[in-house]
């Protein structure tokens, strides 16, 4: 039957992702072309969005998911968003912009640790493969990044919002229709206070470790576009470069699961922070573009494996009531905090010589390599 946990999981990454590929990088440009804020102020409006990110997958998240079932957390925020995102049409004024993104912040984020808490929950009660769905969110991404390219090109950056009301009305579609049983299951649902998460030292260790190494990529999440003109691309070929590097973590992801079994959590976090100093560093020591498409292929690395460590960490170190909690401050502190921190570290130094963004966040992915020993191999 095709409607298998694998088929729904792989589904419900594609139809996130796919949103996620127009709101990630195009979002600012909205703002700035549709609502016409300045470009500081459409940066601040970004930076306070990742801080309420950051602050509902570590509070609210973990809340929500001792009452309610995985599957009906996903549908209902997922509904949300769709809904939430309309109300972008009528602001225009800076307050209610302000408004509008702290409360679409606080509900459409956070359906990123849900889809994957959803994976981990259902690789241990089903053991199907993770990294095979995980595969098709990079892949829905991929799709969203080279449609938008095209609506934009047509219909100017009005296509943006538009696009992504509907790819958020596709993704409360696919939560909502036959979720995994597992999934809809309150049995063991309960509240797991974050003391009882912070006594796993291989979670605290691996936290750390993911603080480092994802929030590493801030200078290229928010600088990368602007320092591929520094150095002289066009824009038809920015949007090539750039999906380099969800081609490169696409790969990985539908290989990790058969490649990986039998590799530790810790050599792979090692691998990862290595990968992630060398990438950063070979951005600053040769400003070109040919590195820089060479470094692309290192996202499989930096991102890819580093979070595919993580999933497993969770799988293996925690049982499936404690899985939500734990995904929501990983997502909160490795994947928003520490993001948003060090994007302003990195623009102010991108504003003085851009690439000491890029020679910042190899520093910063440093120690990851260090502590990455310290991991023990056992539970807890």
């Amino acid at each position: 039957m095709i409607f298998t946990s694998q088929f729904w999981l792989s589904l419900m990454f594609f139809a996130f992702y796919f949103s996620w590929g127009i709101f990630m990088p195009y979002w600012n440009a909205w703002l700035v072309s549709e609502k016409q804020l300045p470009v500081e102020t459409a940066s601040t409006l970004i930076a306070i969005g990742l801080f309420i990110r950051a602050a509902s997958t570590f509070f609210l998240y973990p809340a929500l998911s001792a009452k309610f079932p995985a599957g009906t957390l996903l549908k209902w925020f997922s509904i949300l968003a769709a809904l939430l995102s309309l109300l972008f049409i009528p602001a225009s004024s800076y307050m209610m912009l302000l408004m509008v993104m702290i409360v679409f912040s606080l509900i459409y984020p956070i359906i990123m640790p849900m889809a994957d808490s959803a994976g981990a929950l259902l690789m241990k009660t089903e053991h199907i493969h993770y990294g095979k769905s995980r595969s098709w969110g990079s892949i829905g991404y991929t799709v969203s990044v080279f449609l938008i390219g095209i609506a934009t090109a047509m219909f100017t950056n009005t296509a943006i919002l538009y696009m992504l009301i509907g790819s958020l009305v596709f993704t409360a579609a696919v939560a909502s229709f036959r979720t995994p049983s597992v999934l809809q299951q309150s049995g063991d649902l309960r509240h797991v206070p974050l003391r009882q998460l912070f006594r796993s030292r291989r979670f605290v260790t691996a936290l750390i470790i993911c603080v480092l190494i994802q929030g590493a990529h801030a200078a290229y999440y928010n600088y990368g576009v602007l320092y591929l003109e520094y150095l002289g691309v066009n824009n038809i070929w920015t949007g090539v470069i750039l999906n380099i590097a969800v081609a490169a973590e696409i790969l990985f992801f539908m290989v990790a699961d058969r490649f990986l079994g039998r590799v530790s959590v810790r050599s792979m976090f090692m691998w990862a922070a290595l990968a992630a100093v060398l990438r950063w560093a070979l951005m600053f020591i040769f400003p070109s573009v040919p590195v820089y498409i060479f470094a692309q292929v290192f996202h499989a690395f930096t991102f890819g494996l580093a979070h595919y460590a993580f999933i497993r960490l969770l799988n293996e170190e925690f049982d499936s009531s404690e899985i939500p909690a734990a995904q929501g401050v990983y997502s909160s502190l490795g994947m928003g905090l520490s993001t948003a921190v060090l994007t302003f570290g990195a623009g102010f130094l991108y504003d003085i010589e851009p690439r000491l963004a890029f020679l910042s966040m190899a520093v910063v992915a440093l120690p990851a390599v260090f502590i990455s020993f310290l991991m023990r191999k056992g539970k807890r």
